[in-house]
Formats: C-alpha cells, structure tokens, sequence
C-alpha cells in the first residue's frame, strides 16, 4: 500500500499548489506523511457530514475542492465547527488534502467536468493560463453544442444532469433562444463576465450569479451574450470529484496501488428548500 505521502505527490502532479490563486489555502491540511492509505473519499466540502461519512467508509484520505481554512485560523479547538473536522479527522487517522483553484485551472480541471456531464464539447479555456503554451490550462472552458439548442433546453439538460439541488437551474435571458456556444465556470463566476463577453459565446453557465452583475450584464444587449444559466455552486463543482476519483484510480492502477476510491454523493448545498412564486415564469 502506498504512504500518503506518495499519493499526495501525485495529487500535486495533477494540481500543482503553485497554480493556485495566491489567496488560496490548497494541500494537505492534517495527515501524517508515512501513514498507509488504502481508501480515498472525494467531496466538495469539507464538513463534518462528509468526515463523519469518510470514518464509516474506513478512508484515509478525504479529498476535497473546498479549502477547510481558507483564511485562516488561531484555534482548531472542537468547540467550533471546523474544530471538529479536524479533530474527528485526526482521532481517526483521516488526512485531508484540498485543491481548489489549481484544480479549476488544471487540464482536465472543475470546468471540463461540468462541461463533460453536460455533453459540451470544449473549445478552449474561458481565460486561458498564461503560462501553458497548449492553452489547455485556465479559467472557464468554451464549449459548443452540437447540435444547438434553445437556452430552455439546455437549462433542462443542466437541471437533469447535475446534482438535484434546491435551487434548480435560473434563467436569465429568452428561453427560445438558439445557443451554439455556451461558455462554462464551475463555481461562482459573475467576475467573468467581461471575459464571457469576450467570448463571443450565446450563453454562460456558472454559479452564485449576483441581482446587480446579472441586471447590467443582461440590459447591455449589444455586448452580452443571449443568456446567463445559474446553478447552484455545489452542483457545478462536484462533477469534479468523479473526473478526480478517475484520475487517481489510473494512477492507482498504474503504480499497481489497488487504492479504493469513492465519491461522496452527500448533498452538501446549504439551500435545502425551494417554494415557486404561484405564477413563475417557467
């Protein structure tokens, strides 16, 4: 069996921590280098339902997109929350790695697994990284549909194929709208917009999409594109963990490993209910 410290060596080679964000917190947050690791677990977030989830699946190590500090602390004691996710984590010899915006930008990184559940075909990154001459690597992926479909049909698809969540699909712009390209960001993405645009794409899927951002960038019809698709953040993002459970099972495979690798499907989206306005456009 492999210590966790050479699988965390081939995480890193799939998402190199210094491709994150500088104000991003990515690696290994607890875990003791020369523990065995025979069962891993990939999640969104790291919160004590998916902990307590990894101790009855037996893992050693729980990988997760969401960083569990993100800005940091000055106490892991378990009278707070996210103290309770480390100490549960370290009573049962669970280490916990995180990737994050170095898994977004990665190629295949979190937007290649959103486009792939939705079956997108990519084009190119949204925001290409600078520093990768295949411009594979970056930000958002354009993608086409083949063949197009009107923005109601496409937010079908995205409602059918991602995670059920409270929310659903929202839909700004006119539903019977023709869409050949759509560009896509896994997690919140309204900070693209100027990109999107850019783009020349019909229509954009992301998440956490904001009253004022989306009023500006849909009332400006000669320069956005014909609609915005809004899904719930989690669900975006968790295809992720099924293209990263694969990569790691090839490496397990080829290393001769004979790690046993799961994916949480705990529904981890904070919203928990939806009532419709009696009424609502559909």
């Amino acid at each position: 069996m492999p210590r966790l410290s050479e699988v965390i060596a081939a995480l890193e080679n799939l998402w190199p921590a210094e491709r994150a964000e500088s104000w991003d917190a990515v690696g290994t947050v607890v875990g003791e280098p020369d523990q065995e690791v025979t069962r891993v677990l990939f999640a969104v977030d790291p919160v004590q339902e998916i902990v307590d989830e990894a101790v009855k699946l037996g893992a050693d190590l729980l990988v997760t997109h969401h960083p569990l500090y993100l800005r940091g602390t000055t106490t892991v004691a378990a009278s707070h929350f996210k103290g309770r996710v480390v100490h549960t984590l370290i009573k049962n010899d669970i280490a916990l790695h995180v990737a994050h915006t170095n898994a977004d930008t990665a190629d295949p990184g979190v937007s290649d697994a959103l486009a792939g559940a939705l079956d997108l075909r990519v084009v190119r990154p949204l925001v290409p990284d600078p520093t990768d001459t295949s411009g594979r690597r970056g930000l958002g992926r354009v993608c086409e549909l083949d063949p197009p479909m009107t923005v109601r049909e496409i937010a079908a698809r995205a409602a059918e194929r991602l995670p059920a969540t409270a929310q659903g699909i929202r839909v700004a712009g006119d539903p019977e709208a023709t869409i050949r390209t759509i560009a896509v960001s896994g997690g919140s993405g309204d900070s693209l917009f100027d990109q999107v645009r850019a783009s020349g794409v019909d229509a954009f899927l992301t998440a956490d999409l904001r009253h004022h951002p989306v009023s500006e960038f849909i009332a400006d019809r000669a320069h956005s594109p014909l609609a915005l698709l809004d899904a719930a953040h989690w669900a975006t993002e968790w295809p992720w963990c099924e293209l990263a459970a694969a990569q790691l099972d090839e490496i397990s495979d080829r290393h001769g490993w004979d790690l046993r690798v799961h994916v949480s499907r705990t529904v981890t989206d904070p919203w928990t209910s939806h009532s419709p306005s009696p009424g609502a456009p559909n």
